[in-house]
């Protein structure tokens, strides 16, 4: 199976090599705005794209099976159009964090940054002519999202979503500072699930060695499952420092980003409005379809970290 990788850096780069190593060694292509010349030594092939012109695309997936976009915007709305034309079988879209299900219609979703259109684009494509299957990679939120140096200077991932930055998502690890929503709007303890950008590497890397046929829409996975209290609570003892954190009730969050958005304050609207998505469970789901897909194989296995376990890996 021949495999492109929309994107050569963060988690392009991982995937990429990641795959090339696999048990089974996939043909892999990186699909790049500009010469990458550090996957020669996995042997990978490069090709250099212009997202913006269809005939270099659908050159560039001409006897692609599978394409993973680590791409957004009008740019993976093109390489989905290629892809669709060029016969792709089955495509994965930029879509890691957060499940379908908790998402709310695209017109009033203050998180979406083209999601909806590409998802909307992908559906037209495998009920029409072609039937190019597609399968979303549901994570939760990465646990990198939590590092010292961000998921932007951790791993060049986020930049686009307005997360890069360390203390852009419920709590300031540096700063040992915290702010956000700890129960819903019944009351109940806001909860997120959480997986470290390279346990998902591992995951869809199990999945393709499981084969795609059997994909369904949505893939779930997660390393842990914590509350946001939990969450702080574990920064603050692998800090061993108390943060300082400030919570807002449910219809406070409501009310300050009302607030906010009348003042012009957009960086901090926008953060609120992060957390507000997370009180709506859009980080939360029961079932972990990929890891129960991956335990009850004897062909993969994945032993991902829980947070605490990863945790260590940053500050010890």
């Amino acid at each position: 199976m021949r495999i492109a990788i929309a994107g050569g850096l963060g988690l392009g780069y991982l995937l990429a090599t990641g795959l090339s190593r696999a048990e089974n060694a996939y043909n892999v292509v990186v699909l790049s705005r500009t010469p990458r010349r550090e996957f020669a030594a996995y042997g990978i092939q490069v090709h250099v794209v212009d997202y913006h012109n269809k005939d270099t695309l659908r050159f560039a997936l001409n006897g692609i099976d599978l394409v993973i976009s680590t791409i957004s915007g009008q740019e993976q709305l093109n390489l989905i159009n290629a892809a669709g034309h060029g016969r792709v079988r089955y495509f994965v879209p930029s879509e890691f964090e957060g499940g379908l299900s908790k998402r709310p219609p695209a017109r009033s979703d203050p998180l979406d940054r083209g999601s909806a259109a590409a998802l909307a684009l992908l559906r037209q494509w495998s009920d029409g002519s072609s039937r190019m299957k597609w399968t979303v990679f549901s994570c939760g939120v990465f646990m990198e999202r939590f590092h010292p140096y961000g998921l932007l200077g951790s791993l060049a991932i986020g930049a686009g979503e307005g997360v890069g930055s360390a203390g852009s998502y419920v709590a300031d690890v540096n700063a040992a500072v915290a702010d956000y929503a700890p129960r819903d709007s019944k009351g109940s303890s806001v909860k997120i699930c959480l997986t470290s950008v390279y346990d998902v590497v591992r995951f869809v890397i199990a999945a393709v060695e499981l084969g795609p046929a059997s994909w369904p829409t949505e893939y779930t996975m997660r390393g842990d499952k914590k509350s946001l209290r939990d969450v702080v609570d574990a920064l603050s003892a692998a800090r061993n420092i108390h943060f300082q954190s400030t919570t807002l009730t449910y219809q406070e969050l409501q009310t300050h980003i009302a607030y906010n958005t009348e003042m012009g304050q957009y960086a901090r609207v926008a953060y609120l409005q992060r957390i507000l998505e997370t009180a709506n469970g859009r980080y939360e789901f029961s079932r972990t379809t990929l890891n129960d897909a991956v335990d009850k194989s004897s062909r993969v296995s994945v032993q991902a970290m829980t947070f605490a376990q990863w945790l260590a890996t940053v500050w010890t």
